[in-house]
């Protein structure tokens, strides 16, 4: 199937919504690509962000710790960015989830712990064709937050 693409600025401790729901739900979506920098890389000071993208809306989003967890379910993908002025020392990593099918709105939120400065994201997603099946337990698993390893 065909590719999704999304961009955005994030200020910290925002939380962004991208739409994906449809009233069927036979449309999935793996995450492909998801990458990050700041909207001012090289100035600004020490940059220490953290932007992750979840399947359901966080309570609040943090803007002096970034708490990065494995075991929630509803991660889907995370990047850190650590860098100073000086564009010698930075440094870009990103972990992506890309075995988990969803077919719901997702949340991409960004924590900066060492002051405030803005972060660009770029997420690419793959759409997928979900049978009846597999759309009614895409479904349930975004309204529980309750994901296990899927087959890519």
């Amino acid at each position: 199937m065909s590719r999704k693409s999304f961009r955005g600025k994030l200020t910290d401790g925002e939380q962004e919504l991208i739409r994906l729901g449809t009233n069927q739900g036979l449309i999935g979506y793996k995450v492909k690509k998801f990458a990050i920098i700041p909207a001012l890389p090289t100035t600004g000071g020490a940059k220490e962000a953290t932007v992750q993208v979840f399947t359901t809306e966080r309570d609040t989003v943090s803007t002096t710790t970034a708490t990065i967890n494995f075991d929630d379910p509803t991660l889907l993908a995370v990047a850190t960015w650590v860098g100073s002025d000086n564009p010698i020392y930075t440094q870009h990593q990103q972990v992506i989830f890309d075995h988990v099918k969803f077919n719901q709105d997702i949340y991409i939120t960004h924590t900066n712990t060492d002051g405030a400065a803005e972060m660009n994201y770029y997420l690419e997603l793959e759409k997928v064709k979900l049978d009846l099946g597999e759309a009614t337990v895409a479904t349930l698993k975004d309204m529980r937050g309750n994901y296990t390893n899927q087959d890519p």
